[in-house]
């Protein structure tokens, strides 16, 4: 769902967000309230949607997650794209399948932004880190859904 979530809402939830790829899926886990910062969580290789589910659930098991957040690829624009529709139809399958709420954020832009960070970083060694980069993007897919959120 593209609904801002009410900041009471999330508080001390622990929120795991997804960067989809079909290459690479990256992961990072914040729990609001709790957390001084954004986790990279890393990456899961992808094989196929199903796989990909199986190896997120285990996860969202594992680390008692409360909430995923799923980043909405989108043209600059705005306008959605064939790959918007794979990833509603993959996180709408994982939202099922979890039992827990799955909020779209819109990702436009994230792999930049992740490439500018990891520059200006030492802990990437002020390098692009490939093995990283999907986890940097979930990570600010994670940060924005955090600050989007109302006061509510």
């Amino acid at each position: 769902m593209e609904i801002v979530p009410k900041k009471s809402d999330i508080q001390n939830k622990h929120i795991l967000a997804i960067d989809y790829g079909q290459k690479f899926t990256g992961l990072a886990n914040y729990k609001v309230g709790v957390d001084p910062f954004v986790f990279l969580f890393g990456r899961i290789k992808y094989e196929s949607d199903e796989q990909l589910i199986k190896e997120i659930l285990q996860v969202v098991e594992d680390e008692f997650v409360e909430i995923l957040v799923c980043g909405i690829p989108r043209f600059t624009d705005g306008k959605e794209s064939k790959m918007t529709q794979t990833v509603k139809g993959f996180a709408n399958n994982l939202s099922k399948q979890a039992g827990i709420p799955v909020y779209f954020i819109d990702e436009t832009l994230t792999t930049f932004e992740a490439e500018e960070r990891m520059k200006n970083d030492p802990r990437f060694n002020f390098q692009v880190d490939m093995k990283q980069i999907d986890a940097v993007a979930a990570s600010i897919i994670l940060e924005e859904f955090v600050n989007s959120s109302s006061e509510g």
